[in-house]
């Protein structure tokens, strides 16, 4: 009970928190609450239900999304969650997140806040949990300030993915390290990300591509180095 108490501690900063589930995968919701259960959240989700667009599945996203974060700002909420239905925890600390609450409730300016993704780079703060990041892609897993969510409801779907659209803002970008939420292994309903899944899953899952894009970018200076040390004695021996 204690170790439940903490997590549910750790939540209390976000004012609303929504899952997007298609109304027909029931076998997803069930993985959800799953995983909601272990991390002491599962009484605060709120599932939004939405239909599969007729047309264009990721117009589709992009309109649940914009659902959720209206959703929150009529509920006059000063920050809002949203996670994806195949949401996976892992490495999960509450300690870890009320860490980096603490760091954002000092920066007024932060617009986003990423519990798992992947970055173009990171840069570390003063803060050991917290990382600055320039967000490229992955939307399982966010919170969004309410100063920036009334600028997204402003943009309305244009053809443009919706982690796509996320990544053209680059300032007030922040990301939890270490990551603690990943997608599952589930089937996509995204059809023109078919492709792409079976291309992830031949490396290892987003799962091991998120820890993977973490790691270097955390440690890149030091990887870049290794790299060209590495070359400079194959040069060596060459000749």
């Amino acid at each position: 009970m204690k170790r439940r108490g903490a997590s549910l501690d750790c939540w209390k900063f976000f004012d609303r928190i929504y899952c997007i589930s298609l109304d027909e995968r029931t076998d997803r919701r069930e993985e959800a609450e799953i995983q909601f259960r272990r991390v002491g959240l599962l009484e605060r989700v709120e599932f939004v239900l939405v239909k599969k667009h007729p047309e264009d599945c990721e117009q589709g996203i992009y309109e649940s999304h914009m659902a959720c974060i209206r959703n929150g700002l009529q509920a006059d909420a000063r920050s809002i969650l949203i996670f994806e239905d195949d949401i996976l925890f892992e490495r999960f600390s509450s300690t870890t997140l009320n860490h980096c609450i603490d760091f954002l409730s000092a920066v007024p300016d932060w617009n986003l806040l990423f519990l798992g993704c992947l970055v173009k780079s990171s840069k570390r703060t003063t803060n050991e949990n917290i990382l600055q990041v320039r967000y490229r892609s992955l939307a399982h897993a966010y919170a969004v300030s309410r100063k920036f969510a009334e600028v997204l409801v402003r943009k309305p779907w244009q053809g443009v993915a919706f982690d796509e659209m996320l990544s053209t803002f680059e300032q007030g970008c922040f990301a939890l390290y270490p990551s603690m939420a990943f997608q599952s292994s589930s089937r996509t309903d995204n059809i023109k990300a078919l492709q792409l899944d079976k291309f992830r899953r031949l490396w290892g899952g987003l799962r091991l591509i998120q820890k993977m894009n973490e790691v270097y970018h955390r440690h890149r200076g030091a990887i870049l180095f290794l790299h060209v040390l590495a070359a400079f004695f194959i040069l060596l021996w060459m000749l």
